[in-house]
């Protein structure tokens, strides 16, 4: 088949669709995407986006509390009113929604609602209708995983989480990664009795251990962490209440449990085995480093290729693959020192090397640390605590990594990010003049080895 439809197909609305198929008709490219739900993805619609404005609002509770040490009077107990937040939540999704629908139409691109599957590797059906391509894009993302146990139908998934109707009382969040740390933060926040349990015995091992080892005394403050347990099963009380059976015997009563476990490559019905698109055992497309699949034609980027579950690393993947295939731009992907930030209380930013990579990687380094209270919480009682880190290659001098966690870590981080990009050494951090008074000086004054 020579004559085509289009030059481009998009399965998948989210961030790196959206974006491939903008940047290829702006090249000249005939671009179709098709999206059987809300545009956006998972950013927009149930991650990033809602999960920070609820954040925000979570956060207030305390901003009320240390409020009343700078001299506000607060003549009653505030309280929340979860409907208001839920819909001027719903109302902003709304309008991204929009936006994203209005910068495909205007990019040229045609819009096809509903779920595409695989006819042949240059054809797909979208409802009732073929349509034929030359160049295919998988960019369907990633959905939440519950495993199966006895109950397990009791449990629900973040996605679920955004749309309560009403707050529960109380909430035991499975899981130990960025999500069930930005929940139990968001839940707490908004008065809910909250318990994060987790069968390992530390926080977010994916990243630097002194992050997770630091939000678990964090997090102490506001929930209940236990840690070594997991739930065997789920009965549901004549009361709505969930019996938990933990497997150390205990029982653990609580109103809803959400599993924060992990998210799976969302292939289902794509019907990619049939046309020989390769996965890995984790489900995921496997793609060459150009993002083709073992179909020379078809590509894949963002969380369904599970390499880094990030709204820019997809934004930046469908941005290099279409810039190849229609521009003249042959620049390769970069997965080295991407910062990221969890939106757990407090926040966490990192970028580069955690320090057991890092030895690994170098053998000598130089580790500088740095705990200490934030000058806004000297006049509160607070217990909130700052630490940040920095990793330094001691054969070039090089700042290889850098980790904090407290207030605003991830607006701090992206600056430093930067730096780290350009190749900035412990000297080039010393030599620069800190803000004071400020949390982030701290990075520039940092002198003594820990």
């Amino acid at each position: 088949m020579t004559d085509f439809d289009y030059d481009l197909f998009v399965i998948g609305g989210g961030s790196g669709g959206v974006r491939a198929a903008r940047v290829a008709s702006g090249l000249g490219a005939r671009v179709a995407l098709a999206e059987g739900q809300q545009l956006g993805g998972t950013c927009v619609n149930v991650g990033c986006i809602p999960k920070k404005l609820f954040s925000y609002g979570a956060h207030y509770s305390n901003d009320f509390e240390d409020a009343k040490a700078y001299g506000w009077q607060i003549d009653k107990q505030p309280t929340l009113n979860w409907q208001i937040l839920k819909e001027n939540k719903d109302k902003e999704i709304l309008r991204l929604n929009g936006i994203y629908r209005n910068l495909l139409t205007n990019a040229g691109v045609e819009i096809i609602t509903g779920f595409a599957s695989f006819v042949d590797k240059h054809t797909v059906q979208v409802g009732g209708q073929r349509i034929s391509a030359k160049q295919l894009l998988i960019a369907t993302g990633g959905k939440p995983f519950i495993p199966d146990f006895p109950g397990s139908e009791h449990a629900i998934s973040s996605n679920e989480a955004f749309g309560f109707e009403q707050l529960p009382k109380s909430i035991c969040i499975v899981g130990a990664g960025y999500i069930a740390v930005e929940f139990a933060g968001i839940m707490a926040g908004l008065g809910v009795k909250t318990t994060l349990l987790h069968r390992g015995d530390r926080l977010l091992k994916e990243f630097d251990s002194e992050l997770g080892e630091h939000l678990a005394r964090e997090l102490q403050h506001y929930a209940n962490l236990v840690l070594n347990t997991e739930i065997l099963s789920i009965e549901k009380s004549s009361d709505g209440q969930l019996q938990c059976q933990l497997n150390t015997g205990a029982i653990l009563e609580t109103e809803c449990v959400l599993y924060a476990t992990g998210r799976n490559p969302n292939v289902e019905g794509l019907g990619l085995a049939q046309i020989g698109v390769s996965l890995n055992a984790k489900g995921a497309v496997v793609v060459d480093d150009e993002y083709a699949t073992s179909i020379p034609n078809i590509y894949a980027v963002g969380d369904v290729i599970d390499r880094m579950a990030l709204t820019p690393v997809a934004l930046a993947e469908g941005q290099i693959l279409v810039n190849r295939l229609f521009g003249k731009d042959s620049k390769a992907m970069s997965y080295d020192n991407i910062p990221t930030a969890v939106f757990s209380h407090p926040n966490i930013g990192t970028v580069g090397l955690d320090e057991e990579s890092a030895r690994k990687k170098f053998g000598s380094i130089r580790v500088f640390k740095s705990h200490f209270r934030a000058l806004k919480h000297t006049l509160t009682d607070s217990p909130e605590k700052t630490f940040m880190k920095l990793i330094v290659d001691a054969a070039t001098d090089k700042v290889v990594g850098v980790h904090m966690i407290g207030t605003d870590a991830g607006e701090i981080i992206q600056g430093i990010a930067i730096a780290i990009k350009a190749g900035a050494t412990k000297q080039d951090f010393d030599n620069t003049i800190g803000i004071h008074p400020t949390s982030a000086e701290e990075f520039v004054t940092m002198r003594t080895e820990a």
